[in-house]
Formats: structure tokens, sequence, C-alpha cells
């Protein structure tokens, strides 16, 4: 944010920007799920990305205008077709200017 308050400097984000990082338990590998939520988060606008964990989870960061970060948070706990969500944990984090959105691994 510029020194009076007003508008971020150039090369900051947005005010509006919000960035999440996030860990998915469930039936969440061998669903789907990476490539479903790069094509929603594609859709709604969001950056960052998403890659599967060794203990069968999968991980993610979305960064991008808070409202659509907020529906692609609500697409997650449902996940894709035969994605069973048990479990969501979710840490707020300051955004870092995310481009695009990408599968890790």
């Amino acid at each position: 944010m510029s020194p009076s308050g007003g508008t971020p400097r150039e090369g900051e984000p947005p005010l509006s920007t919000r960035r999440v990082h996030l860990y998915v338990e469930g039936r969440v590998q061998g669903v789907w799920f990476r490539e479903s939520t790069r094509l929603e988060a594609r859709r709604l606008g969001v950056s960052g990305w998403v890659r599967n964990l060794p203990d069968g989870r999968v991980e993610a960061v979305y960064e991008g205008p808070a409202d659509a970060v907020e529906r692609l948070l609500r697409w997650t706990y449902r996940g894709p077709e035969h994605a069973q969500v048990t479990g969501l944990e979710l840490h707020e984090e300051t955004p870092r200017g995310e481009e695009g959105f990408r599968i890790i691994g």
C-alpha cells in the first residue's frame, strides 16, 4: 500500500487480493482433483498451484480476487465428481503476486 494508505504501489497485489494455502484430505488423489482444480481456478481467474502429497492429501495455493478465491474454496470443499473431501486445512497468507495456475509434479 502507498504511504498515504491509498492504492497499492506498482508491483503490489490489489487490496482485494486474497491468498490461501490449503491441504485437502479425503479421497482426493486418483480422481482428477488437480486438473479439475486447475480448470476451475482458470475459469474463476485465480492463480496459484496444486500438487499431490505423499500422505494422500492435496496441497494448493489460491491467489486472486477475494470473491473468486472464496468461490474456488467452496468448490474445493466438494471437489470433482469422484472426490470425497473429508477435511480442509486453510491458512491465510500475504499475497505474493502469483500468475497463472499450474499443477506441480
